[in-house]
Order: C-alpha cells, then structure tokens, then sequence
C-alpha cells in the first residue's frame, strides 16, 4: 500500500504476492466484553435499504447469530503441530552489517533513523492448524490488539501491542512504540532492566524522533494547535519485552474524516523512520523482499465514523504450508549492532515458541 502512496520502487523480491490490502463489510458484529463477561450481538439490516426490511432483516439475523452462541461449543483445539527449520533474509551476520549500513547513512546525513527487519518462514506439516496455533500465540504473547483473520488458505494470526490509528469522534489518537529490552524470568533482574530501558538514551532518541514524525503527520489533518503529547517514553510490559510507549494526539479537522487520516499517517513512522520516504527506501533496498502484511495495519471502520487500528507487528501469516513473519528494530546513530540482533530475536521469541520452536536455533 505504501507504493500506491508514495512513489517507492518495488522491492526486488515479491513475497507471497498478497493483495495490498483486503477489506471486508460486515453486517453482524459479535462484541465481547472479556473484563465484564459480557456479549452483545450488533445487527445493521444492511444491504437493505426499506426501513421496515432493514429491520426484519437485523432481527432475524441477531437471531441467527444467538442461536449460534447458544448451540453446542466447539471442540477445543489443542497445540498446533510443530513447525519445520526456519529460515531468514538475513544470518546474524547480514543483519548486524544491514544495522551498520543504516547507521553509516544516518552519519552522512541521510536518515535520523530507519526501521529494519527480519522475515522468516518455514514451512508447515499437513496436520498444522492456524486456530490452535492462535491460541497458542494469545497464550504465550497476550496482547492488546490481538487478531485473527482468515480467508481460505489465508490466515494472518496477530499479536501486536501497539496502537497505530484510533479516531473516537473527532479525536485522534497514536500510540508510537520505541525502545525494546528483553525481559528476565528472576524479578529483580526484570525491574533492573525496566529500570535500564528508562534510563537509555539511545531508546528515548529513538522514541522521541517517531514522536516529531508523527506530531508531523497528525497536525496535516488536525486543527491548527490541537496536537499534543500528553504521555512521553512512558514503560509499558508485555509478555517478553518491556516497551518505551507515547501518546500522540489531535482534534480531526472538520474536512477531513478516518480514510483521509490513513492516507496521511499510513505506514506508521514507528515501523518505518525518519524522514518516512527516505527510510522506506532504504528499508526497500536493504530488506529486498516485500514485508506485505507485516508493518501495515488490522482494524475496522464503523459506521459512525469510529476507527481502530493496529500496526501489524509481532504478527504470523500463513498462506497454504508456508508461514512468515517479521521481527524488527530502530535503528539511530547510537545502535550498537549486536544489540539490535538481540532486540530482534527477543520480540520474535514467543512466535517462534508457539509454534514450537527456539529463536535460537531457529535458523
């Protein structure tokens, strides 16, 4: 999608030749409130445009959606089979020369900083099952804007932790994250290392650059003086890696509405750099091979308006046998390379165990 908005060259290796982007219309909603232990059967009518049809039809197919909550429950699926060998675009080599390169541009003057990834894939046995192998992934990597999609031989199976677009009637809001460590099974080594991330200078850098970038972005759309940052490099802990999170948000213009706010915002600075144009150019030169799903974004557009979306990191798609993901990490002038290797691995940790495998010997 970034190509169709920008005028990018295609990387030389095409992926999985995905389309750009898939959107769906759906006419029931199932809403489940986990916290409260709640449900609630949303039921539009569409694509009837009679009122008194519209009607009947949102009653009957409520109807049809409750007759199925309360029939009998699904057979629970158990672990998903275990992946193959896995491979990567890069060894530990490449990619530690890949963070040097960018960080030689960023000397000269090119880029502030540029966001560079990993892809890996393996291929899966006959008996792999994507369900399982989801609920596996929210097991092990409990995540915010957790997500799974389907489409025949299709799956995108996600975990992100991070916001990238929300519009809530005219307020807008981003949740930029930048700054990743490792987490610690012992306690106080864990509070140690929280305590190290929030002292970094290079990761507060880092935050703070895709903070501007999009304060950029967001003031393109938003009434004049209306975006602020009301949080800064704040600790946010997941499941294997504690995150430096902001908060960025504005007051949408009268004019403008949620299609026109991705068009401006979309790919997320977070996931790619600064300045955004000429970091995608480097990501495509040095990357090569399309990230497709990874790094784009999963949500939904109601119709009042209301958008939610989350750029699709820490996220699995799975196209008939092969599966692929991306792990990835900033880039600025104070990376050290080695490290960086290792902030990729450890956000890439808990998909490789669900689907069985270590990071470290993973390819």
């Amino acid at each position: 999608m970034n190509r169709t908005l920008e005028r990018l060259s295609a990387p030389a290796i095409a992926g999985l030749g995905l389309p750009q982007s898939i959107l769906h219309f759906y006419d029931v909603v199932i809403s489940f409130d986990h916290g409260d232990n709640k449900c609630w059967i949303v039921s539009t009518g569409w694509p009837e445009q009679d009122r008194a049809r519209r009607s009947e039809r949102a009653r009957r197919r409520a109807d049809e959606f409750a007759a199925l909550l309360a029939g009998p429950k699904a057979p629970q699926k158990g672990c998903p089979s275990k992946a193959g060998a896995w491979r990567s675009n890069f060894s530990r080599e490449g990619y530690i020369a890949a963070v040097q390169r960018v960080i030689d541009l960023i000397l000269a003057g090119d880029v502030f900083q540029t966001n560079i990834a990993q892809r890996f894939s393996t291929r899966l046995p006959t008996s792999f099952d994507p369900l399982a192998f989801y609920c596996q992934l929210r097991s092990l990597n409990p995540a915010p804007f957790a997500a799974l999609l389907r489409w025949g031989k299709l799956t995108i199976a996600s975990s992100s932790p991070e916001r990238f677009l929300k519009l809530e009637g005219r307020q807008v809001e981003t949740r930029p994250i930048k700054g990743t460590i490792a987490r610690s099974p012992d306690s106080k080594e864990d509070h140690r290392r929280a305590a190290v991330l929030l002292a970094s200078e290079k990761d507060h850098a880092e935050n703070t650059m895709i903070v501007d970038l999009l304060r950029n972005d967001l003031s393109r759309v938003c009434t004049a003086h209306s975006v602020e940052v009301p949080a800064l490099c704040n600790l946010e802990s997941y499941a294997s890696v504690h995150h430096l999170v902001s908060i960025v948000m504005g007051e949408l213009a009268g004019e403008e509405d949620a299609v026109s706010l991705l068009r401006v915002c979309f790919p997320g600075g977070s996931i790619t750099g600064a300045p955004k144009l000429r970091s995608m150019e480097i990501i495509t030169e040095i990357e090569r091979i399309a990230r497709e799903v990874y790094c784009g974004a999963i949500g939904f557009i109601g119709f009042n308006g209301h958008m939610d979306t989350s750029i699709a990191i820490r996220t699995v798609t799975i196209d008939g046998d092969l599966a692929v993901f991306h792990a990835g990490s900033g880039i600025t002038a104070l990376s050290e390379p080695k490290a960086e290797y290792e902030e990729v691995l450890a956000k890439a940790e808990r998909i490789f165990n669900a689907f069985g495998s270590e990071p470290a010997g993973a390819f």
